[in-house]
């Protein structure tokens, strides 16, 4: 499967991350990445970068593994799945994502569609 853009990747990527575990995992694995990254740069251990993406994949694989039973997308779009990662994260941190946040937007758009047809 090939892609143009990121854009066109982006709702494969979250296809494939539609079990919250495996996404829960991914975030724990994102975050302390950054907790790594902060660390390493403050206290000059530049040793602490070569864990950043034994950590972070770690986790994301460990969820694709156990709980999707796919194979990460890393595997065949590196680089779109790096910034799809970082795109999803955050993503759930503004809370754009979820079962509750995408029936709140069909609501929205259903009530929208609704006052259009009435003229409202």
């Amino acid at each position: 499967m090939s892609f143009k853009s990121f854009a066109d990747f982006y709702p494969y990527y979250l296809q494939e991350h539609s079990d919250k575990r495996c996404r829960a995992l991914h975030y724990i694995g994102s975050t302390l990445v950054l907790g790594i990254l902060v660390y390493s740069l403050w206290n000059r251990w530049w040793w602490g970068l070569l864990l950043m993406p034994v950590v972070g994949y770690g986790f994301a694989w460990i969820g694709h593994f156990l709980f999707e039973h796919n194979r990460p997308a890393t595997f065949r779009h590196p680089w779109y799945s790096l910034l799809g990662d970082w795109v999803m994260y955050k993503d759930a941190g503004l809370g754009l994502l979820g079962v509750d946040s995408q029936l709140q937007r069909m609501k929205q758009q259903q009530s929208s569609s609704e006052n259009s047809a009435t003229g409202d």
